[in-house]
């Protein structure tokens, strides 16, 4: 009988061990599952409402998905999101969502969290040279330059004089969208004739400047501006308007924001293109804690979205349609 009770006793002590063990496992996952998860979230400048956009987007997501997001702007300066970066790396952040403002600067930075086991989503502007990011959601600005070039070919089928502003140098947005426009332009150059093009560095200060200078130097002005962003376009339109031109040259920019698709709505603009950042920001984030939570790697890697024109005829296809005053 002592025997038998000693085993009994020995089997019980056995069994609750084990029930303990599989509770703190299963306590341990649950909490892994249930981590409040940090990521950092940069943008290259948050003085551009295209990234304050991009940026909101970001932190309602996170709020919603229960994640912290710290705020990362990169004041334009690739220096400043390198430090942004590398402090994120030291404070062990689960993961980064970010918009390079230069993406060959950016690399060794991103490659540091890389290799620092930080998972990384690009948005909006793709570093190549980068290995072992997580992925990317981003548009096909190449599409975009192109959708561009098409509406000039529509509108002006007999051809017309161009004006061509271009973005930042160094980011893969301007140089792709510039890609875009000249790869359908270039095809047709006797009728599309480009007469000016110069840098405004996504900045409508510049936008403005820029355009006033080619306009003084010009007999005749061109018959369009087209600008690889709002901001910079909405620059030109005043330079226009202080010339009495308004009307008079077709005006196209790039980003859809709320102040452009308002100038679209009352025809002091002609067009925007529409790249859908807030989308491409929160399917950034969804994968990125789709991977942290469930170890679920983003298929496709590289995901891109095809930008549209936006027109008086389809304005309702704006993402930001809500906001315009």
């Amino acid at each position: 009988m002592l025997r038998t009770s000693f085993r009994t006793v020995a089997r019980i002590a056995a069994v609750a061990a084990a029930v303990l063990v599989l509770a703190g496992t299963a306590s341990g996952t649950a909490s892994a599952q249930d981590k409040k998860l940090v990521v950092l979230g940069s943008l290259p400048g948050l003085k551009f409402p295209f990234f304050v956009h991009m940026m909101n987007e970001i932190q309602a997501e996170g709020k919603k998905l229960g994640v912290e997001i710290i705020v990362g702007d990169g004041q334009v300066s690739s220096t400043k999101q390198t430090a942004d970066v590398e402090a994120a790396i030291s404070k062990k952040v689960d993961g980064i969502v970010i918009s390079p403002n230069e993406v060959d600067a950016m690399a060794p930075a991103l490659q540091e969290a890389v290799d620092a086991k930080v998972p990384v989503m690009t948005i909006d502007r793709r570093v190549d040279k980068v290995t072992g990011l997580l992925g990317h959601v981003g548009a096909d600005n190449s599409k975009g330059g192109e959708a561009q070039a098409n509406l000039i070919m529509k509108l002006f089928p007999n051809g017309c004089s161009i004006m061509n502003l271009q973005g930042q140098p160094g980011a893969g947005p301007a140089i792709d969208r510039n890609k875009g426009l000249h790869d359908v332009l270039d095809q047709y150059k006797d009728k599309y004739k480009i007469v000016f093009e110069q840098t405004a560095e996504f900045d409508r200060v510049k936008g403005l400047s820029v355009t006033e200078a080619a306009l003084a130097g010009m007999k005749t002005p061109p018959d369009v501006i087209v600008a690889a962003n709002d901001d910079m376009i909405l620059g030109a339109m005043e330079a226009v308007k202080a010339r009495n031109l308004g009307g008079k040259v077709v005006l196209i920019g790039f980003d859809a924001l709320p102040e452009a698709l308002a100038r679209i709505r009352d025809g002091s603009l002609t067009a925007t293109v529409e790249q859908f950042p807030g989308l491409q920001s929160t399917r950034a984030l969804d994968k990125l804690v789709a991977f942290l939570r469930e170890g679920k790697k983003p298929e496709p890697k590289t995901e891109l979205l095809i930008p549209i024109t936006i027109t008086k005829d389809n304005f309702d296809k704006a993402e930001r349609l809500n906001e315009v005053q």
